[in-house]
C-alpha cells in the first residue's frame, strides 16, 4: 500500500462555483478513488482561498465584514463534495482557518531566516483580478488580458518582497532533473522558457492600513501577507506542518521522494510550477513531485463570464440531470489537456445520447433479460481493471478511460444485437440463460470500471446484478 497526495488549487471565493473547477476537482476525484480502489492510501485535498483585496473591495461593498463574506461562499463551494459526490475522506481547508495561518506564518519565518525576504519601495501595475502583478509585456492595451473589464491598480508604497530572482538556477535544475514535472509537456516548456527570460522577485505584502484583509506579516503588523503567499502554504498546512512531520513526509514526501500531485488551470501554471516550487526551497521543503495543468472550459468558443451571461453553475447541472451525469460529461467530453467546449445543448445532447439512450437503455436491456430468464446471475466480483483503462488514468487521461468503458458498452450492444439472447433463450433456454449470463458478466465489468467515474452508477447495476432485478430507470428522459 502506497500513501498518495494530491490537492486542486483553491478557488478563490469571489462567486459561486464554476464549472471548470468542477472539472478539475472531478478529474482529481477520479485519480483519488482509483488509488483508493488499489489499496492506496489517499490524502485529497481541496479548500477555499479567502483572503486579498478582491474579497476585502467587494465585502466593503455589500457593508459586510470579510469573513461573513467568505463565509457565505465557502460554504457554497464545501457544498460541492456533497453534490458532485466526491472521495468521502476529502479534506477541505480554508486559508481564514486559524492553524493555516498560523502555519503561513511559520513558512514566512523560515523563508526570511534563509534570507529570502526584504523590505523595499516599489511602483508597479497590479491586477485586482489575478492577484497578480503585471509587467507591460503582459498587457493588451493597457489591460490585463484575462480580466480586459478591470482596471489596473497602480501600487507605490513599501512591501516585503521575496527573492524569486535567486531561484532561477535550481528551478531550472528542478525541470531539467524531472522532465514530466509540468504535465503536459508543452506546459512545461511553457514555464521553463519563464524561468529561462530571467526571474523578477515580487511583491508578498501589503499595508494594512490600504488592504486589511489577511495574514499578518510575523514581526510586523503593519503588513498583511500577500494573497497568493499566504494561499499556496495551504498545500502543506493541510497535513498539519509544521507540528506533524510525520504526517507531513507520509504523505507530501521528502526531498528524496517528493510524492506530491497538484491540480491547476493554465491560469494558474506560473504560481503552481513555479512561485510555489522556489517558495518550497527557501523555507527548506521538498518540491512537489508533479503539477498537472489544464485548459479553460469555454461556452460556444467563447470563455465563460457573467456579462456574456455563459456561465455555467455545475450545481444547477446536478439539479437537473443528477450527478454522475455531469460526472460523466466533465470526465468524457473534455480535453485531457486542451481548452474544452461545453455548451448547455451540448450538455443535454450527451446525456440524452450516451446515458438514457446508451448506458441506460443497455442496463435495463440486460437486466429485463436476467430477471424474466436467469435463476441466479453470477457477478465478477474483483475482476480488477485492464491496463488501458489504468493506463489512461495515471496519465490524466480521463476521457480516453471514459472512452474505454463506452467501447465495452457498445460491444455489448452489438452482442446482444448479434446473438439475439431474447429469441435463443425461448427455442433453447439452456443457450440462451449462458447468453445472458455472458452479458451480465460484462455488464458487472462496466459497472467495475465505471466505479471512480460513475460511484453512484456503478453501485446501482452491481446491485441490480446480486438482485437479479431490473432497476429504475438510471437516466430517466428530460
Amino acid at each position: 500500500m502506497s500513501a498518495r497526495y494530491l490537492t486542486t488549487t483553491l478557488p478563490y471565493v469571489n462567486a459561486d462555483p464554476h464549472i471548470g473547477f468542477a472539472l478539475e476537482i472531478v478529474k482529481a476525484d477520479v485519480l483519488a478513488r482509483t488509488w483508493h480502489l488499489q489499496g492506496d492510501e489517499v490524502f485529497f485535498n481541496t479548500g477555499t482561498d479567502e483572503h486579498g483585496q478582491k474579497l476585502w473591495q467587494e465585502a466593503v461593498k455589500k457593508g459586510v465584514r470579510p469573513k461573513e463574506y467568505v463565509d457565505e461562499y465557502a460554504a457554497k463551494f464545501k457544498l460541492l463534495k456533497e453534490k458532485l459526490n466526491l472521495y468521502p475522506d476529502l479534506h477541505f481547508i480554508r486559508t481564514t482557518d486559524a492553524h493555516h495561518e498560523a502555519a503561513a506564518q511559520e513558512f514566512w519565518k523560515r523563508c526570511a531566516a534563509n534570507g529570502d525576504i526584504y523590505k523595499k519601495n516599489y511602483q508597479v501595475k497590479y491586477c485586482v483580478g489575478c492577484e497578480l502583478e503585471k509587467t507591460d509585456s503582459e498587457l493588451v492595451n493597457d489591460c490585463c488580458p484575462l480580466h480586459p473589464n478591470t482596471p489596473l491598480e497602480r501600487i507605490d508604497e513599501e512591501n516585503y518582497f521575496f527573492k524569486f530572482s535567486k531561484y532561477q538556477q535550481p528551478l531550472l535544475n528542478l525541470y531539467a532533473a524531472h522532465p514530466d514535472f509540468v504535465v503536459p509537456d508543452f506546459r512545461q516548456k511553457e514555464v521553463r522558457m519563464f524561468v529561462e527570460r530571467g526571474l523578477q522577485d515580487f511583491s508578498i505584502s501589503r499595508l494594512k492600513e490600504k488592504m486589511p484583509w489577511g495574514v499578518e506579516v510575523p514581526g510586523d503588523p503593519e503588513h498583511i501577507m500577500y494573497v497568493w503567499f499566504d494561499a499556496l502554504v495551504n498545500y502543506v498546512s493541510t497535513l498539519g506542518w509544521p507540528e506533524n512531520t510525520e504526517n507531513f513526509e507520509k504523505f507530501w514526501g521528502t526531498k528524496e521522494a517528493p510524492n506530491a500531485l497538484q491540480f491547476g488551470g493554465k491560469d494558474n501554471l506560473r504560481q503552481q510550477s513555479a512561485m510555489w516550487q522556489a517558495m518550497l526551497m527557501s523555507a527548506g521543503l521538498p518540491n512537489s513531485k508533479q503539477v498537472l495543468i489544464q485548459g479553460f472550459l469555454l461556452s460556444g468558443g467563447q470563455k465563460m463570464s457573467k456579462s456574456l451571461g455563459n456561465v455555467i453553475n455545475p450545481l444547477d447541472l446536478v439539479e437537473k440531470y443528477g450527478t454522475d451525469a455531469v460526472r460523466y460529461v466533465l470526465l468524457r467530453h473534455t480535453s485531457a489537456f486542451e481548452d474544452s467546449d461545453l455548451t448547455l445543448d451540448a450538455i443535454h445532447e450527451h446525456y440524452t445520447a450516451n446515458l438514457t439512450n446508451g448506458l441506460g437503455n443497455l442496463v435495463a436491456r440486460v437486466m429485463k433479460l436476467s430477471e424474466e430468464y436467469v435463476q441466479k446471475p453470477i457477478i465478477a466480483e474483483g475482476i480488477g481493471y485492464p491496463k488501458e483503462y489504468l493506463d489512461a488514468i495515471e496519465n490524466f487521461q480521463f476521457n480516453k478511460a471514459a472512452d474505454l468503458i463506452w467501447e465495452h458498452i457498445q460491444n455489448l450492444d452489438t452482442k446482444i444485437a448479434t446473438e439475439k439472447p431474447y429469441s435463443v433463450v425461448k427455442e433453447n433456454p439452456a443457450e440462451g440463460e449462458r447468453l445472458i449470463l455472458d452479458c451480465i458478466q460484462e455488464l458487472s465489468w462496466i459497472a467495475t470500471m465505471l466505479t471512480p467515474f460513475m460511484p453512484e452508477t456503478s453501485e446501482k447495476i452491481l446491485t441490480a446484478i446480486r438482485a437479479n432485478k431490473k432497476p429504475e430507470n438510471l437516466f430517466p428522459r428530460i
